[in-house]
């Protein structure tokens, strides 16, 4: 366990944090399923992130469905990404474990915080699988990708986090809320995920200012390597749901499509799902502020180099 001392500002960041977490506590039976199933004439996930409008030879069931299928994959990936944030979170605390004991607290809350949100995300896998067709697949494992994920630097885990935290937010505000057709019951979920979220981010950008400022010129280059490498995982991992996805859509329609409507399906979930958990968070003003407050003109330029092909795309 190493041995710092925290800035004032920081110790009242994290204090506020925990607040935060006492009084938007919740329960997934009690606040959020509430007894409920989805009602599958209803849409999932909306438009601005399915981005179904731009396959305009689709009907409207059909586009409501495929909402259903990257709504059904949108929690799924969720659920995936915080088994490796929950555990590199766990590594950090031990840090302030002989410490400040509020930023502990603070850890041990969201450590918490992230095991009931991959519950509620397993849950709503099954509640899914019960109501959709037979066929869903999903194309990663959690504990393999944490694995990969953890065995590259901190500082590179760390910028990833926060990336995804911010763009949940990102996500909820400005699509999910606004949207008054969506699944009341999917609604909630993200709702209520992103009012724990708000608070996760917080804290990551504390950790990764704390980490990066004990770091060499070299390992802080080694770090934008690493996260370049995850974004490229993260990609891989899209590419391969998306191909899935599509696959069972395909399967599930009641219609054949043409062969350039089968294609137009294909490049289209993958352009959304590239959208929805990279190119949207990397946009974001927020993400961008903490990124380019830690690099250096050099680094940026690789890292907006990493992203072209997946913007062209």
């Amino acid at each position: 366990v190493s041995e710092f001392s925290l800035p004032e500002s920081d110790k009242a960041r994290f204090a506020r944090c925990i607040e935060a977490s006492k009084r938007v506590r919740w329960d997934i039976d009690a606040d959020v399923i509430r007894g409920r199933s989805f009602n599958m004439m209803q849409t999932f996930l909306p438009k601005g992130l399915s981005k179904v409008d731009d396959l305009p030879f689709l009907v409207e069931g059909e586009k409501r469905f495929l909402s259903q299928v990257q709504g059904r994959t949108y929690a799924y990936i969720f659920g995936l990404v915080e088994r490796f944030i929950n555990a590199k979170v766990l590594e950090l605390s031990r840090e302030h474990a002989l410490g400040d004991q509020t930023a502990l607290e603070a850890l041990v809350r969201f450590s918490d915080e992230e095991l009931k949100h991959q519950e509620l995300f397993r849950r709503i896998e099954k509640m899914a699988d019960e109501q959709m067709p037979p066929g869903y697949k999903p194309a990663g494992d959690p504990d393999a990708v944490a694995k990969a994920v953890l065995g590259m630097s901190t500082w590179a885990v760390l910028m990833l986090t926060l990336h995804i935290e911010l763009f949940t937010q990102l996500h909820y505000r400005e699509s999910l809320e606004p949207d008054e057709s969506l699944s009341p019951l999917y609604k909630d979920v993200f709702l209520f995920h992103w009012k724990e979220e708000s608070q996760h981010a917080i804290l990551d950008e504390l950790e990764l200012r704390r980490h990066d400022a004990d770091l060499t010129e070299e390992q802080r280059d080694k770090g934008v390597d690493d996260f370049i490498a995850l974004v490229g995982a993260v990609d891989g991992l899209l590419q391969a749901q998306a191909a899935e996805d599509a696959r069972y859509f395909l399967e599930v329609a009641a219609r054949r499509f043409s062969d350039e409507e089968t294609q137009a399906v294909k490049d289209g979930i993958l352009k959304a799902y590239r959208w929805q958990y990279i190119l949207s968070g990397a946009q974001h003003r927020p993400f961008q502020r903490v990124l380019g407050d830690l690099i250096n003109e050099q680094q940026a330029q690789r890292i907006n180099q990493a992203l072209q092909p997946l913007m062209a795309a």
